[in-house]
């Protein structure tokens, strides 16, 4: 499997990242308090299948629903439930997938329901810069140290941490492909991308320490301090001037 993809390739993947994007855009209209986290990924399910694409997380190693959706210091593959309602000032995580004419294409991002509540929204504020900031790095000749320490150095310098447990990766053909892609590193040192890769970049920022873990149902990975935290993700392809994000 090669990684850096071909004309044709980025092509499909583009349209992948773009209906995502806009899938994800239409459901946004439906986060408000009182909305079950099943129901949100009803609606998510029902779009992506009303447009021919497959859901990309549905039964991935057993995952059962088609988005993870995690609410506070669930930090990210939360499972839906009908009695997981949300409420005012939760802070919501989707994060979806779909497959397009045999390609993969990922994002997420985090939501602040009902409220205007400053430390919340700095959290979240926090995790998508961090994404963009990874997104310009997106170079060719750049070390995935480099990048991953350019989103550690600003998520520390805005009072936060970044999980170290989790990362990113190469999409494709397979959901997750080579490389490895960390939200932390040591500058020069790891993996060089070349023109033509793409990546996702997807920082999980807390509002406390890095420490995770993992629940009781198996796939929720929540904070170990009980502090809050955000995640954002896009797919970033390559380029010599920095990443072209492909969700949007």
């Amino acid at each position: 499997m090669s990684l850096i993809k071909s004309k044709k390739e980025i092509e499909i993947m583009r349209k992948a990242g773009h209906l995502l994007f806009e899938i994800l855009k239409g459901t946004e209209k439906y986060i408000h308090e009182g909305i079950s986290t099943y129901e949100l990924d009803k609606i998510i399910h029902d779009k992506i299948i009303g447009i021919g694409c497959k859901p990309a997380f549905l039964g991935y190693s057993g995952f059962p629903n088609t988005a993870c959706v995690s609410l506070n210091d669930e930090v990210v593959h939360g499972i839906p439930k009908k009695e997981r309602k949300l409420a005012k000032g939760d802070i919501l995580k989707i994060d979806l997938g779909l497959i397009y004419k045999d390609y993969y294409s990922d994002m997420a991002r985090s939501y602040l329901v009902d409220s205007n509540e400053s430390n919340a929204q700095r959290l979240i504020d926090t995790a998508h810069e961090a994404c963009e900031i990874g997104g310009r790095n997106a170079k060719p000749g750049t070390k995935l140290g480099t990048l991953g320490f350019e989103i550690q150095k600003y998520v520390e310098g805005k009072g936060c941490s970044t999980v170290l447990d989790y990362v990113g990766h190469g999409i494709g053909r397979n959901l997750h492909e080579e490389p490895q892609v960390p939200h932390f590193g040591v500058p020069n040192q790891g993996f060089t991308l070349e023109e033509n890769m793409i990546i996702c970049i997807e920082p999980m920022v807390n509002e406390g320490g890095f420490q995770v873990k993992t629940l009781a149902d198996g796939w929720t990975v929540a904070t170990r301090d009980h502090k809050r935290s955000a995640h954002w993700e896009n797919m970033f392809l390559v380029k010599k001037n920095g990443g072209e994000r492909l969700t949007v």
